[in-house]
């Protein structure tokens, strides 16, 4: 397989799913919020060309923020739902909580490779966003086996902007637009975003890592909508 075509499966995916999200946001008046991102809504076609499908939990947002809402329990993944979705206490749902699922959608890509090779470490007892922020942050690397130069980039490149797309703080995620540019851009000079992610720093690794602990994403003084 060469690096070009590992290339258009990687990066090019990636920035592909991105721009269809951007897309979706950037609407006249209002966006359209997917609320459902996740790997099994994203298709690839014969070229490898992604296609952003099923839109049965979309809702339009007025650009105004004259509209703002909550969505109660979600029907989505939990691993991808933003925590604001989860409680009104933590926001207000908005086009960075789709921003929030595709960051966990970036940083899965990444996982399933380090969880194929990760055969002598305890990956079930690692929550792995924790796990890169951790060895990026102190100068390390994904310890990726069996990649080139480009992929091991483009592994990197895709955990940076998972991680900013994370952010505990709607605020702090970039905008798709943003999210765009930065995929296109020369990954060596994209920064870490600072250690503020959805997961608090009482909670151990291993009880991140269950789907039933998500809600200990919430601070204990919000209680989760209903």
């Amino acid at each position: 397989m060469t690096d070009q075509f590992r290339d258009k499966i990687g990066r090019g995916s990636a920035l592909g799913t991105a721009r269809g999200i951007r897309h979706l946001h950037e609407g006249c008046d209002s966006c359209i919020l997917h609320m459902d991102i996740k790997s099994q809504n994203v298709l690839l076609d014969h070229g490898f060309v992604p296609k952003v499908t099923d839109f049965g939990l979309s809702k339009f947002h007025n650009k105004e923020g004259k509209d703002s809402f909550s969505m109660g329990t979600p029907r989505a993944d939990l691993r991808y739902v933003a925590p604001e979705v989860l409680s009104n206490g933590l926001g207000d749902v908005l086009c960075r909580s789709d921003v929030y699922s595709f960051g966990m959608l970036l940083l899965e890509m990444v996982e399933g490779k380090w969880l194929a090779e990760s055969k002598g470490k305890s990956s079930s007892q690692v929550y792995f966003p924790m796990w890169v922020y951790d060895h990026l942050s102190e100068g390390g690397d994904l310890e990726l086996q069996n990649v080139t130069q480009l992929e091991s980039a483009i592994a990197r490149k895709l955990c940076v902007v998972g991680l900013w797309c994370i952010q505990k703080s709607v605020s702090q995620r970039p905008l798709m637009a943003k999210v765009v540019e930065m995929l296109e851009t020369n990954g060596d000079h994209l920064q870490l975003p600072p250690n503020s992610f959805c997961f608090p720093e009482h909670v151990s690794a291993k009880d991140l890592q269950s789907d039933s602990s998500r809600q200990l994403l919430i601070p204990e003084s919000v209680e989760p909508s209903s």
